[in-house]
């Protein structure tokens, strides 16, 4: 009767081998999802630089040349105001009254950082022009306008 039956000690270590830890990670679905999110980035990238749309005037002056990031300023046609760098604010809109401040953490931080003002065409020159006195007197001396070139170049 000491006999140990065949049959059961199978049974046992068919249980032990389902209780085992897998120590393995399967990786291959988290490529997956990162192959995913990296298409979606890539496609959504160039969607992000447009901003908002503005339409800019049109003039003859050359390219400007730079290696430094400037701040983008858009003014809208209504007169809303954003700035297009994430470093410092997020691209919301907000009134002239809101630049001062803004604009002097930026000067705080980044004295020689050049300002590019890109006003739409359907903007007051008033409020075109407060935007690059305001840039001047938080101490960004370099606050210049841009334009959309009509392709003659200068002259």
């Amino acid at each position: 009767m000491g006999a140990s039956l065949p049959g059961k000690q199978a049974v046992r270590g068919r249980r032990r081998n389902r209780r085992t830890a897998m120590s393995e990670i399967n990786v291959t679905p988290f490529v997956d999802v990162m192959l995913v999110l990296l298409i979606v980035f890539m496609v959504a990238a160039p969607l992000l630089t447009a901003g908002i749309p503005v339409n800019l005037p049109k003039g003859a002056a050359q390219a400007l040349k730079s290696e430094e990031d400037p701040l983008w300023v858009t003014v809208t046609a209504e007169g809303r105001i954003s700035f297009k760098d994430k470093k410092v604010f997020d691209n919301e809109m907000f009134d002239l009254a809101e630049l001062a401040p803004r604009l002097a953490v930026i000067a705080e931080q980044q004295p020689d950082r050049k300002v590019l003002v890109r006003g739409d065409r359907e903007a007051t020159y008033a409020s075109i022009v407060d935007v690059l006195s305001e840039a001047r007197r938080a101490g960004l001396s370099e606050a210049k306008l841009v334009i959309e070139s009509d392709g003659r170049g200068a002259r």
